[in-house]
C-alpha cells in the first residue's frame, strides 16, 4: 500500500471563517448573509453596537464587519472598544457605511479599522473581496 502523502490531503481540513456581521438595516442585512453564507462564511448579524461587543467575545469572529450609525451604541465606539479589550483588540474590523467624510474616515483610522467602505462606492463582491483579502484568502 502507498503511504505517500499527496499534497491535497496533507492541508488540514478548512473552518468556515467566522463573520460578525453588525448592521441595523434589515434589508441590507438579509442581502449580505445570502452572499456571505454563499460565499462559505460562518455568519452572525447582530442589529446594534451593544449587541456586537457581547458578540465579538461569544462568537469569536475571525473578522467584524461594522456599519457606523447604530441603536445604543456607535460603530465608532464599537471599534474603540474592540481595540481597547485584551480578547478583541486583533480582530480585524472592516467599517460598511454611509458615512463618505474624509473626517469620518480619518476617525475609523485613529480607531485603529482595519479598512473603510462606503455604502455607495462598492457593490457587494467588492465587500466581499476586500473581507477575503483582510482574511489571507
Amino acid at each position: 500500500m502507498d503511504t505517500a502523502i499527496s499534497p491535497q490531503s496533507a492541508t488540514p481540513p478548512v473552518h468556515p471563517k467566522r463573520i460578525l456581521f453588525v448592521e441595523d438595516d434589515d434589508a441590507l442585512a438579509s442581502v449580505y448573509l445570502v452572499r456571505l453564507e454563499a460565499e462559505g462564511f460562518q455568519v452572525q448579524r447582530v442589529a446594534n453596537g451593544e449587541d456586537a461587543l457581547a458578540a465579538a467575545v461569544s462568537f469569536k469572529p475571525d473578522l467584524v464587519l461594522l456599519d457606523v450609525m447604530m441603536p445604543k451604541i456607535s460603530g465608532f465606539d464599537v471599534l474603540d472598544i474592540l481595540r481597547n479589550t485584551p480578547e478583541t483588540a486583533n480582530l480585524k474590523v472592516v467599517m460598511l457605511t454611509a458615512l463618505s467624510q474624509d473626517s469620518d474616515k480619518k476617525r475609523a483610522e485613529e480607531l485603529g479599522v482595519d479598512d473603510y467602505l462606503v455604502k455607495s462606492q462598492v457593490v457587494i463582491t467588492d465587500v466581499i473581496d476586500r473581507i477575503k483579502k483582510h482574511l489571507g484568502l
